[in-house]
């Protein structure tokens, strides 16, 4: 009965209305899970029950599929090497399978008791070590560190979010379950799941790089860089021949472009990049920033 009505609550909140839900929340219900399912199934009978739909500080608890969840981490790649965190956390079952993984991770959630849930289920599967919850809100919340995030929100809360996303370290992996961000920032990856009905697509975004300004290259040239997220434009000046960009994209610190019928391909460290070039010979190059974009 349980499952029947929550697929049936799912389907209609799949398009939730911006007067009703101020926003949208992954999370699962841990004593409502099946046998043999996710961790929080060894819960006491007796603790915090949440239920499916119920209201928060700025989001609704909504549960994820276990699947969609993997799916999330096998996109970004998570290993004993990341820092995972998730913003607004409810059960705490995207920061569990993340440690299972080997990973540190976190989960920052408003509700106290749902905190103290995800601690519970965390101890439960044996990875309290790895998993830390805390109660607090996600707006205010330092992510600094973080080399994943996984998260479950509407396109307004993103989008709020997104300048603290592009300060994060390049090359840092922000999955994004249905819900994309806006103002141009294209997922540079996506998956969706068969059979999907509710809650099964998942993007993700390469935090890039900052590219934007005036280089000199080594042989005296000089690069210039206009940058819209990961989509990079402008010209490489050789002898006073402006040469446009074409193709330029970013993947965190590794960038590409193609000048004259010449595919440069390279990392940015900083205020330096190199990298080859491949044209009727193969050459590498070396670049140092004269002059920020940032605006």
């Amino acid at each position: 009965m349980w499952v029947t009505g929550f697929l049936r609550f799912a389907r209609e909140t799949h398009h939730p209305s911006p007067i009703t839900l101020r926003g949208i929340r992954v999370s699962c219900c841990a004593l409502l899970l099946l046998a043999g399912g996710g961790t929080a199934a060894q819960v006491p009978a007796d603790a915090y029950q949440p239920v499916p739909g119920q209201p928060g500080k700025d989001v609704v608890w909504i549960p994820t599929p276990e699947d969609t969840v993997e799916k999330m981490l096998d996109m970004a790649r998570v290993t004993s090497r990341d820092y995972v965190i998730d913003l607004g956390s409810g059960d705490g079952r995207n920061v569990i399978a993340a440690a299972r993984r080997g990973a540190r991770a976190l989960g920052v959630e408003y509700n106290p008791e749902l905190v103290a849930l995800s601690k519970r289920a965390a101890a439960a599967a044996g990875v309290s070590g790895k998993a830390t919850f805390v109660q607090g809100d996600m707006f205010e919340s330092d992510i600094s560190q973080a080399t994943v995030l996984m998260l479950f929100l509407l396109p307004d809360h993103l989008s709020r979010l997104a300048p603290k996303f592009l300060k994060l370290r390049p090359g840092a992996r922000i999955v994004s379950n249905t819900y994309s961000i806006d103002g141009g920032w294209e997922p540079d990856d996506s998956t969706r799941g068969e059979p999907c009905t509710s809650w099964c697509v998942a993007m993700m975004y390469v935090v890039p790089a900052q590219a934007a300004g005036a280089w000199r290259l080594a042989d005296g040239s000089t690069l210039t860089l206009e940058q819209q997220f990961q989509k990079v434009s402008g010209t490489l000046d050789v002898d006073g021949i402006a040469l446009p960009l074409e193709n330029g994209r970013l993947l965190g610190e590794e960038i590409r472009f193609t000048a004259n019928r010449v595919d440069h391909t390279g990392r940015i460290s900083g205020d330096t990049m190199s990298g080859s070039a491949n044209g009727r010979t193969i050459r590498t190059w070396s670049a140092t920033r004269t002059e920020s974009g940032e605006k």
